[in-house]
């Protein structure tokens, strides 16, 4: 600290002296650079004469600059008739003594003229300017004008205006009035703000965002600034909340009205407003109409709350009334709006929003029609939306209207709603601060470094949640971020991005695509559409000329975006640019295109600011000037994805047609306005999203999804799900879902799962690569290992128990010693190339076994079951209840009917065992009792090796009956009560070795497969083999079968075999060994014929029936059916042979030569007893039948038995039965006869015992039906032996006198059938 006598405390103490006379500025300006000096370590040197000299010069300047101030001052009148002047020198002297004066007072009271003339005399406005500011301009040049007339000297002299790019002034001004905005602008460059002495904030009770700013930045900046006179003023204040904000400042209320006003009250039937009979627009026409019809014809003025109601309102009053409508709104055209300023002979109407409501008067006015309602800027800062909904306005809102009235004579306001509803509103309007985006004005205050946003001295302090979201969106647009070490959580501090974006005077959003631009090398095209979003929409539509308006706009409309519409119009009014030295012809050239001259020049002018602060001021004019811009794809593509960096949540995707889901769940609509409007593309991007009838996007274009991601950088959120290894790619994905602001934006696409989560990457590779060999190259210690393990495991699926072999977790954890952080295949393998090989890698067996099994047992489990040369592979599966559980035998195709045919489970002794364990532990209980143990049981039969051959439940059954004496029930040992696993899967394969079909059941495999036997594998044989029409034995020995053979060795079995097709003789390929047989030995029978042509035509002479044996055959059905059976009888027992070679065939041939003829008669003389029994028992039945014909039931019984007779002798029965039982045959039909004729005696009695008979038919029917065609040798001769013995039965029942050749007895039945029912 300097001494008190250093020269810088002198000039200092100078200064200060001098303070009242020289400019605030320079005062200022010369203090704080002395006690710079003064504060500074060690001081400064003391300033020479010519440092004081410097001095003394600006401060005789600037004495010198006041004095002139001074004697500009024009001479002040203050008019008598405003209520104001009553308070002029209450005014002053509060203007005088305090730093802050708030005066309020009705309308037309001259507050907002008089004031800056009564700071005059106060002594202000001479060592700075007096500012006054204004919600709008226009109120701000009117303003300006009356108070320089009033000053007697014309406006840009002491009295100078300022708006946006609009100034009037003069080297120096006294009074200074601008817009708010103005106000705001010059705080970066004159924090302090001191070119002012006094600001009068007037219209205060509008409470704009730039008014609650503009106090608040006022109430900070006042005790710095102690020179500085703040007055506040409004028609209708909370004076007491501004008193309170202001330190207990004194409030100046002016009352009195120039003339009276009559408030009317004409509410709207609610039943009407309810059935929609009845609108406020309605009741405003029908109030003018009363007026009219009473003889009022003075100025009327109407509020309304929108454009459209004005609209309809204005028509309907230009057909229903007289008089001028004049519609007054914001979007009007500057043109139209001044008509309601000038004099007219004619009544006027004018139908306004409430733009009208302050600042503006309207001379004239003596009726005011105030429908209470206006729409209000509301702002959602969850979803982010902008709202304009129409509500009811404020009792302060309400006076201000009523005001507009009652300037120059008496004046009404008819109010459409209740003094009920009056009386319930709220006094003020809330302030917009409470109910706006304030992203703008927080970026303000960072720049001008106004400390923590929630202390900021806000008159209302805004919701925290209006503070959070605009920090979110600053945050979002990369502008702030937050100070490192700050205490407090609110410390924002501005990025660079922010720092360039707080110099333009934009909104931040717009700010923001401006610095995008630059990247992306499309400045020029975003500084027009930024200018384009920071006025008003240059389209005009006047109200009468709508659809002209439509079709010139529709000229410029863009179908892929607004804003490229925006630059269409720019390139239109750039090409007539030069063309136009006038502003007549521009006008012109703006009305013929429904363009605001206004708005156009105010779009250049803010194009130009842009250009000016991205350029410095030092930017051409020729940069400045409207200039074409050719926009192709390229371009567009650039444009938009500026636009995007702005309005990043504002993106929106489409649900159906103009329906979008916009970002943080806003389900929004395209603007019917818009040129997207109908054609939007599945993503759009929005400058604003705002309510008011629904929510619209408006000033949108369409974008392409893929850019989205990249733009939204740290604000997607990535979802991924479903990790896994994919072989293809050779690396672990996970499928990734992209989400922005709850959009999804990527719907699935698969990732590298290594840069999310290696640890996770890792073990997944390991998993599902390396431990199941799903690679998808080939590596050779993967090979190993897989081949080590599966032989482990095959342990365990033989012995079906589980333990032996390591698991997969097991598996995996020797990987995951073995392996680093890696979880790709290209890695692995650069990491092994590095190891210099695999075999760290490589497991051993005994890493892979748990615990040992024994060796012996596993012998009991072969890999491979020989057949002939051909050799089946086993495999063994322990899976219970998946289809492969057990044993599984590959069969190639062409051995499915061969392998059918063997006993395969004797080259299977473990499974042989098991089956026999179980089968003998399900035997019931009173059997299980007469044995040992099971396990005994079945270790006794395992060692019996005469078995091994014999089909198992035939061998058990056996071994039991010859062991232990029991006779099981072949029902017992059925296969399909065995457990799967039990059952050999037989899994048939191509020569590919890929399978066919499996079953457990070989015989159904047979029976499916064979036809594709013979369709696929023989062909080739069947070529080789196969003759047609064969005449002799001329083509070799034939083997029992032929191996064919395919690509994986042998794959079954053909079998040749003659086949007899009519009267031709074939050589054929079978595929089934059975089916083969039954042919060849009917084919060698044929070739016999062929062979035997001449001698077999004298049988057929010979085996001629006549007489009494041709009457007998006839009663069978056809001689000739009976004749030709004898004739196949006789071939039959002769040639049926299965000789495979010619020397058998002709060996065979010259024994049976001689016999031919001799044997026809022995067959003859066979058949000749049996058609002569036939004879008699049909004669004996016709005639009982005859007899008994009026008798029914006796009738159906001889029909019966007639039946019974054509089936026991049909007409080829020399073919189906042998020469021994032929020979009983005469018997039975003698005993049947008997049955018939006794029956006919004794119905009742025969039926009885025929029931007793019928018993034993049934269950030989049912055997038969249950065995099916595919018998045992065995049982088929045992079912054959129950039909003969049955039909003894019903001898020794009916004709005892015939006897039996051995006892009949039903016991004996029982047991030949229980004999039966245990051979399998």
């Amino acid at each position: 600290m300097l001494p008190s006598d250093h020269p810088h405390k002198r000039l200092i103490r100078l200064v200060e002296r001098q303070a009242r006379d020289i400019m605030i500025a320079d005062y200022h300006r010369l203090l704080q650079s002395l006690q710079t000096a003064n504060a500074s370590p060690g001081g400064r040197p003391a300033p020479g004469a010519d440092a004081a000299s410097r001095l003394q010069s600006r401060m005789d300047a600037s004495r010198r600059r006041v004095q002139k101030r001074r004697q500009s001052v024009p001479a002040l009148n203050f008019p008598p008739e405003l209520p104001i002047c009553a308070k002029r020198q209450t005014i002053v002297d509060a203007i005088r003594n305090h730093q802050v004066v708030i005066i309020t007072g009705e309308t037309g009271s001259g507050k907002t003229t008089q004031i800056p003339k009564m700071c005059l005399e106060a002594g202000l406005g001479l060592r700075g300017v007096i500012g006054l500011t204004q919600p709008r301009r226009i109120a701000a040049v009117s303003i300006a004008a009356r108070i320089a007339s009033e000053l007697g000297q014309d406006c840009g002299e002491a009295v100078a205006y300022k708006i946006r790019f609009e100034e009037k002034t003069s080297a120096e001004p006294l009074i200074r009035v601008m817009t708010d905005g103005i106000l705001l602008a010059e705080t970066p460059g004159d924090r302090n703000l001191l070119a002012y002495d006094a600001i009068i904030v007037d219209e205060a009770h509008e409470r704009s965002l730039n008014i609650d700013f503009i106090l608040g930045y006022l109430r900070s900046l006042l005790p710095r600034r102690k020179d500085l006179k703040v007055i506040i003023t409004s028609a209708t204040i909370d004076t007491a909340k501004f008193a309170q904000a202001f330190d207990g400042a004194p409030v100046v209320e002016v009352s009195g009205r120039m003339y009276p006003v009559e408030v009317r009250y004409r509410p709207l039937d609610p039943a009407k407003e309810e059935k929609g009979e009845t609108t406020y627009v309605d009741e405003a026409v029908a109030c003018v109409e009363d007026l009219q019809r009473q003889g009022r014809f003075e100025d009327v003025l109407i509020f309304l709350p929108t454009e459209q109601d004005i609209r309809e309102a204005c028509e309907r009053l230009a057909k229903r009334c007289s008089g001028l409508v004049l519609p007054l709104f914001a979007r009007l055209s500057s043109g139209q709006q001044k008509l309601v300023f000038q004099p007219s002979s004619h009544q006027k109407i004018i139908v306004a929003t409430n733009i009208a409501e302050t600042s503006l008067t309207i001379p004239g006015i003596k009726y005011v029609i105030d429908s209470g309602l206006a729409r209000m800027l509301e702002y959602n800062p969850r979803s982010q939306t902008t709202g304009l909904p129409v509500k009811p306005v404020s009792q302060s809102s309400a006076e201000q209207r009523k005001g507009r009235c009652g300037r120059v004579q008496n004046g009404i306001c008819i109010r459409l709603y209740s003094a009920e509803d009056f009386a319930d509103r709220p006094l003020y309007t809330a302030p917009e601060i409470l109910r706006s985006n304030l992203a703008g004005v927080v970026l303000r205050m960072l720049s001008l470094n106004l400390g923590l946003i929630s202390s900021f001295p806000f008159i209302d302090r805004p919701h925290p949640k209006s503070i959070r979201d605009a920090i979110e969106i600053l945050r979002d647009l990369g502008a702030i971020s937050r100070e490192e070490n700050a205490e407090d959580s609110e410390q924002y501090q501005l990025t660079p991005i922010g720092r360039t974006m707080a110099q333009f005077p934009l909104d931040p959003r717009v700010s923001r695509m401006i610095l995008e631009a630059k990247k992306h090398d499309c400045i020029h095209e975003i500084a027009v559409i930024a200018a384009a979003l920071s006025i008003q929409d240059p389209r005009e539509r006047p109200y009468d000329k709508i659809d002209q308006a439509t079709a010139a706009h529709a000229r410029f409309a863009h179908p892929e975006s607004d804003f490229l519409t925006y630059l269409q119009i720019w390139n239109r009014y750039s090409d007539h640019f030069d063309q136009m030295k006038s502003q007549s012809q521009w006008r012109k050239f703006c009305r013929d295109h429904f363009l605001s001259y206004r708005r156009m020049k105010e779009w250049r002018d803010v194009y130009s600011q842009i250009m000016d602060i991205i350029g410095g001021k030092a930017t051409s004019p020729s940069r400045r000037k409207p200039a074409r811009m050719e926009i192709d794809q390229t371009i567009a593509d650039k444009i938009h994805r500026s636009i995007l960096s702005g309005y990043l949540s504002n993106i929106a995707q489409k649900k159906e047609k103009n329906f979008y889901t916009a970002a943080k769940s806003r389900e929004v609509m395209l603007y019917p306005g818009s040129g997207l409007f109908n054609r939007g593309g599945p993503w759009i991007v929005a400058a604003e999203i705002s309510l008011t009838s629904r929510v619209f996007a408006r000033n949108a274009a369409n974008i392409q999804s893929e850019w989205l991601e990249e733009l939204g950088g740290d604000h997607c959120r990535c979802q991924h799900w479903a990790a896994h290894w994919e072989k293809s790619r050779g690396q672990v994905v996970a499928s990734e879902k992209v989400v922005l602001f709850g959009l999804t934006i990527v719907e699935h696409r698969s990732v590298a799962y290594e840069r999310i989560n290696p640890e996770e990457a890792k073990k997944i590779f390991i998993r599902e690569a390396l431990v199941t060999g799903e690679t998808g190259r080939k590596l050779p210690f993967v090979e190993h290992n897989l081949a080590l393990w599966e032989k482990v495991k095959t342990m365990e699926d033989k012995l079906r128990k589980r333990g032996i072999a390591a698991d997969e977790e097991a598996i995996a954890g020797l990987y995951e010693q073995k392996l680093p952080l890696l979880s790709d295949i290209r890695s692995l393998q650069k990491w092994i190339k590095d190891r210099g090989g695999d075999d760290f890698l490589r497991f051993r067996e005994e890493e892979l076994i748990v615990g040992g099994p024994d060796p012996e047992e596993l012998k009991q489990y072969p890999d491979s079951i020989r057949l002939g040369n051909a050799v089946l592979s086993c495999r063994y599966r322990f899976e219970p209840g998946r289809a492969a559980d057990g044993v599984t035998v590959r069969v190639p195709l062409g051995l499915v009917s061969r392998t059918a045919s063997e006993n395969i489970e004797k080259h299977l002794p473990s499974l042989r065992q098991e089956k026999v364990l179980h089968w003998l532990k399900s035997l019931p209980k009173n059997i299980r009792q007469k044995l040992p143990p099971p396990i005994q049981v079945a270790g006794q039969f395992g060692k019996r090796t005469g078995d091994k051959d014999r089909e198992l439940p035939a061998a058990l059954g056996r071994f039991l009956f010859e062991e232990y004496h029991l006779t099981v029930p072949s029902g017992f040992w059925a296969p399909e009560k065995l457990p799967p696993h039990l059952q050999i899967r037989f899994s048939v394969v191509d020569d590919h070795g890929g399978e066919i079909r499996s079953s457990r059941d070989i015989g159904e495999l047979r029976q499916e497969l064979t036809e594709q036997v013979r369709r696929t594998s023989l062909e080739s044989c069947r070529r080789q083999w196969e003759k047609e029409n064969l005449t002799g034995w001329d083509f070799g020995r034939l083997p029992e079968d032929i191996e064919l053979s395919g690509k994986h060795g042998v794959t079954g079995c053909a079998y040749p075999a003659l086949q007899a097709e009519g009267e031709a003789v074939h050589l054929r390929i079978f595929a089934d060994s059975r089916q083969a047989a039954a042919h060849h030995a009917a084919g060698v029978s044929a070739l016999y014929g062929i062979h035997f042509t001449d001698r077999l035509k004298q049988l057929r002479k010979n085996l001629s029936l006549g007489g009494e044996l041709k009457e007998q055959a006839a009663l069978l059905g056809s001689v000739r059916q009976v004749e030709r059976s004898l004739l196949e009888r006789v071939k039959k027992d002769l040639f049926q042979r299965s000789w495979r070679s010619p020397e058998e065939f002709m060996k065979h041939a010259e024994d049976v030569q001689p016999r031919i003829l001799s044997y026809g008669q022995e067959v003859i003389a066979a058949a000749a007893p049996v058609l002569r029994s036939f004879a008699e028992t049909h004669e004996g039945l016709q005639k009982l039948i005859f007899k008994n014909r009026s008798h029914p039931a006796v009738a159906k019984f001889l029909q019966a038995a007639e039946v019974e007779m054509r089936s026991l002798v049909p007409e080829d029965f020399m073919l189906r039965y042998d020469f021994d039982r032929l020979r009983h045959l005469p018997r039975y039909l003698k005993a049947l006869l008997l049955r018939a004729g006794r029956g006919s005696l004794n119905l009742a009695s025969t039926e009885s015992k025929l029931r007793e008979a019928a018993i034993y038919t049934a269950k030989l029917q049912e055997i038969r039906e249950a065995a099916g065609a595919d018998l045992s040798e065995e049982k088929r001769n045992k079912t054959e032996e129950l039909r003969w013995m049955i039909e003894e039965y019903k001898v020794s029942l009916f004709a005892q006198e015939l006897k039996t050749p051995y006892p009949v007895s039903p016991k004996r039945l029982n047991q030949l059938i229980e004999e039966i029912g245990n051979i399998l």
